[in-house]
């Protein structure tokens, strides 16, 4: 492992929305080409990668209105799986090694979901990208990545957003908000932050997972932080962590 290089084993959460470059259509797949070459530095650099993805950019389930919820999560989970082979078939073609596992099981796509399988994948050097989820509605993909990197034992949590970090007010709507470098889960939750649903949040807080929210708009912000640089807001027990 390069003497730069802060953590060993990370899990990124990419977002479904973070991958459609902020343009019309589902994905931009210069920038994805662009967030995977970024992503190939860290493992050329002896990183053991793991993602789960989100599915914003196909499918939220808040958009079945008339829907049973159950169903309209179970749609969600399905576009999760598109973005995990859209990003599957961008690393293959760098020359990077991956697998989808999906805890829901489409063995015509992609593996079953199986812990051990899935760190013996990291070790031998393949990028692992879960979808579908926990394989349960009414969890979100923030959720599961905390829930996966607590599983395969992650150092860290990478969330890859459409912002920069934990601001102390909307910063579209208020000039005046700032960012925050680092925040306490307990903060997160009595404030009611939404940077982080609740149940990810108090998870991570349990599993002592430290999270670092930071924006995708600048791809290399992900070697920036597997190296160790100040960017984002980390999200821990204790600020300064």
């Amino acid at each position: 492992m390069g003497k730069d290089i802060k953590f060993k084993r990370i899990l990124i959460k990419l977002s479904g929305e973070a991958l459609s470059g902020g343009k019309d259509g589902i994905l931009d797949y210069t920038f994805l080409e662009t967030v995977c070459s970024e992503i190939k530095q860290c493992v050329d650099m002896g990183v053991q990668v793991s993602i789960v993805v989100g599915a914003g950019n196909i499918w939220r389930g808040r958009q079945g209105v008339n829907m049973d919820r159950t169903r309209a999560d179970h749609m969600g989970m399905l576009a999760t799986v598109i973005n995990c082979l859209a990003l599957q078939d961008t690393f293959e073609r760098l020359g990077v090694p991956s697998r989808v596992m999906t805890a829901i099981e489409m063995k015509q796509f992609a593996e079953p979901y199986i812990r051990n399988k899935a760190i013996s994948h990291l070790e031998s050097g393949k990028v692992v990208i879960f979808g579908c989820g926990i394989g349960s509605p009414f969890f979100s993909t923030d959720t599961t990545a905390v829930l996966r990197a607590a599983e395969i034992g992650a150092e860290i949590v990478l969330l890859a957003k459409n912002v920069d970090g934990v601001y102390t007010a909307d910063p579209k709507l208020d000039p005046s908000a700032t960012k925050i470098p680092s925040i306490e889960y307990i903060e997160i939750l009595k404030k009611g932050l939404k940077v982080l649903d609740f149940t990810a949040t108090s998870f991570s807080m349990e599993n002592h997972i430290p999270i670092l929210l930071f924006g995708l708009d600048d791809p290399h912000n992900i070697v920036r932080a597997v190296m160790g640089e100040k960017i984002g807001t980390i999200v821990s027990e204790h600020i300064g962590d």
